[in-house]
């Protein structure tokens, strides 16, 4: 096949001989190639634009999810709050029924008004750049509640231990002290100090004071403590020791039966021994003796303090 071509500015023509081949794949590239590439490129850009169609829909579901999420977070955070506030309630109302018993032990303690405090509200003091930083974030009333009762909370605590404490040194005092009479029921019948020996006839130191009763009374401790002698001594007779710490020490002399052993732990007001005439004595009585740091003392200071 010849295509002849004219060129004006020459003013001459010419020819191409194309063969068979070459016709071939010119009609070729024209019915196929062609409009295939025009065909692909109008999907690929109609494609593109439905996936732009497509962005509102999936950021619209993104959104709804994100809004069912903090919904859920708003709900469990509102349920929260609501146990949180009675929670609070439960706070408050004990802290009300710790007020009142710290009330009524300072009444029964008869404690100065300054050293116990239950009805105001705890001591508290600062920077100012503290509570203006919480004002600044907006902290909610029901935060700042919390925050007032937790101090008052500690306050109370602090009080009442210091309370317990002075109860406890208080209680043990009066238990390790001797105080009252060593006998459940008898008399005075000799006082500590110079008397007539009753079986001399001559001036002596008398070292306690006679408590006398029945025969087989009962001898009770003056105070709690530990029985260090349970036993026979000269001039005592049947002898019970206790140590009640403190420097403090008892014995209850001319007993007829011991009902304590050395080492055992007694308490104030227990039954030791069995009222008697053993060792040095003229008839049935308790000698009693309180020793303070290791010196005699009159005994009758102590017998009166119970009273």
């Amino acid at each position: 096949m010849n295509i002849i071509l004219f060129s004006k500015k020459a003013r001459r023509s010419s020819s191409i001989n194309l063969g068979n081949n070459k016709l071939l794949l010119i009609l070729f590239f024209f019915v196929v190639l062609l409009p295939g590439g025009v065909m692909y490129a109008g999907y690929e850009i109609g494609k593109s634009e439905l996936s732009k169609q497509a962005l509102p829909g999936e950021w619209e579901l993104e959104m709804l999810r994100h809004r069912d999420e903090l919904a859920e977070t708003t709900r469990v955070a509102r349920e929260n709050m609501n146990a949180l506030a009675v929670r609070l309630g439960d706070l408050q109302a004990h802290t009300i029924r710790l007020n009142a018993l710290g009330r009524r032990l300072t009444e029964k303690a008869s404690l100065g008004k300054g050293e116990f405090n239950f009805t105001k509200p705890p001591a508290q003091g600062g920077p100012e750049g503290g509570a203006q930083a919480l004002a600044e974030i907006g902290v909610p009333d029901f935060l700042t509640s919390l925050d007032e009762l937790a101090a008052q909370l500690d306050d109370r605590e602090q009080q009442l231990r210091v309370m317990e404490a002075f109860y406890m040194g208080r209680e043990l005092e009066g238990e390790v002290f001797p105080a009252g009479r060593p006998i459940e029921k008898g008399w005075i019948s000799s006082y500590y100090g110079m008397r007539v020996d009753p079986f001399t006839g001559l001036q002596a130191r008398h070292k306690g004071v006679d408590f006398a009763g029945k025969d087989g009374s009962g001898v009770i401790a003056s105070a709690a403590g530990v029985v260090t002698w349970a036993g026979s001594r000269y001039g005592y007779g049947n002898l019970v020791e206790i140590n009640h710490g403190n420097g403090y020490v008892t014995r209850y002399g001319h007993n007829s039966k011991i009902l304590v052993q050395t080492g055992v732990e007694v308490e104030k007001g227990q039954r030791i021994a069995l009222m008697g005439s053993s060792g040095r004595s003229t008839g049935p009585h308790v000698h009693y003796e309180v020793i303070k740091n290791g010196r005699l003392v009159d005994p009758i200071k102590y017998v009166n303090a119970a009273r």
